[in-house]
Order: C-alpha cells, then sequence, then structure tokens
C-alpha cells in the first residue's frame, strides 16, 4: 500500500475552488516537488494532508501505519517564527511534543532524538544559542532539525528556502537529498521548479490542465516542464 493516496481530492481557499480532482499516490521514500503558480493550491493541499483544512471533495488515505502526528512539517518561516526567544535545542526538542503524550518532561528518547538530528545538520555546537540570533539558514536547520524529531516516515516542506541565499540553498537542498537517501519520504511545495526537478523524484504541478503527475524526468521532457524551465532560463 502507499504511504499516501490522494484521490480525486478538490482544495478551497477563501471560498474559491484552487485544485480540482487531484488523484496520485506516494510511496514510501520517494521525494515529491509540488509546484504551480501563485494561487494555485500548493500550500493549501498540504494543509489538507496535515489535518488543518478539510478537503473540498475526495479523500487523502494514509498507509503504511502512518498517522497524521507522524509527519514532520516544516512551514513557511513566518516572523514570529525567527524571534522564538528559546535554544536551539529547545526548540529541536519541542518537534517531540506529538509522541511525547502528556509527560511533562522530556525524557531519554526525545532528548537522544533531538541530539541525533542536531548532530546530523551540524547544530551540536549551536545548541545552547537563541534561536533568534542565528542568521536565516542556520534558523532553517534548526526546523528542519525539529520536523525531523517528529517523524520516521514523512517530511512535509513549504517553500523551504525562501530568503536564504543562493549557496544556503543549496546546501539546504543537499541535506534534503541526504535525508531523502536515508529512506525518508519528503513532498515539498516549491516556487524553484529547477531545483525541484534536481532534487525530486516525481513531480505534482497544479493549475495546469490536466494537471502533470510523474517522474521528474517525464517533467523535465513534458511541453509543460519544458516551458517553465525555459522561462527560468534553462
Amino acid at each position: 500500500m502507499a504511504l499516501l493516496t490522494f484521490e480525486g481530492v478538490g482544495l478551497a481557499y477563501g471560498g474559491d475552488n484552487v485544485a480540482h480532482d487531484v488523484s496520485f499516490s506516494v510511496q514510501a521514500g520517494e521525494f515529491w516537488g509540488i509546484v504551480g503558480e501563485n494561487g494555485s493550491g500548493k500550500t493549501t493541499l498540504m494543509k489538507a494532508l496535515l489535518g488543518l483544512i478539510p478537503c473540498a471533495s475526495g479523500h487523502i488515505v494514509m498507509g503504511e501505519g502512518l498517522k497524521p502526528t507522524e509527519i514532520g512539517y516544516l512551514p513557511q518561516q513566518s516572523a514570529i517564527q525567527k524571534d522564538f526567544p528559546a535554544s536551539v535545542e529547545e526548540v529541536v526538542l519541542s518537534g517531540t511534543v506529538g509522541y511525547r503524550g502528556l509527560k511533562p518532561f522530556y525524557g531519554r528518547t526525545e532528548r537522544e532524538s533531538a541530539r541525533k538530528n542536531m548532530e546530523m545538520l551540524g547544530l551540536l555546537p549551536l545548541k545552547k544559542r537563541c534561536y533568534q540570533e542565528l542568521s536565516g539558514g542556520q534558523q532553517q536547520r534548526v526546523l528542519l532539525a525539529r520536523a525531523l524529531c517528529a517523524t520516521k516516515k514523512c517530511l512535509v516542506l513549504d517553500e523551504p528556502t525562501t530568503g536564504l541565499d543562493p549557496v544556503v540553498t543549496a546546501e539546504f537542498y543537499q541535506l534534503l537529498r541526504t535525508i531523502n537517501a536515508g529512506g525518508m519520504t519528503i513532498i515539498m511545495v516549491s516556487h524553484d521548479v529547477e531545483q525541484a526537478v534536481r532534487c525530486c523524484s516525481h513531480i505534482l504541478h497544479l493549475s495546469c490542465h490536466p494537471l502533470f503527475i510523474g517522474t521528474a524526468a517525464q517533467y523535465k521532457a513534458s511541453p509543460l516542464g519544458r516551458r517553465y524551465l525555459e522561462v527560468q532560463g534553462l
């Protein structure tokens, strides 16, 4: 069974329909890029997956024992997030809340998960630093470590490199490729079609008729993919 199956999903935002009859399956270990024009429903689709909003129609089915609370989520960073008055370690540990339950304190399991993910992302030397004092790239790595603490199966990322410079962006995408190579399923909303094609195994392009759903290689060779890549000068 697929890890995630979208069955005829329709989406609405602000009273307007933004997507219709979206049907595709995500297998464990795949890396999906969700691309499309502004207002096409990319972020709305991710919010429906996370159970934050209902689908206007259709269903999203989770397989392989996946639960909504076991999806790691990295949203678009807001001004409030940038000003977290907490240490790096505290922010990362907060990702364990979904499975920690009602325990009032973090236990050995939660602290080991945080340590492991901070080490993987090169954050251990920064663990006692205040989050709000970090650079934008460092903050995104902290939030990625936090999301990883919430899951062993699936990461959902919404425009994870917005506001980062090209060098930091390239480093962040390399981290994602490494994490995916380790078996983590990733679904990433992105306005950067070039990076999506380079990083992802599969592409969903919203707001076109018909929708494009297929591998990154198929998308790159398709008329739609060629048109969008040409717009970006590739």
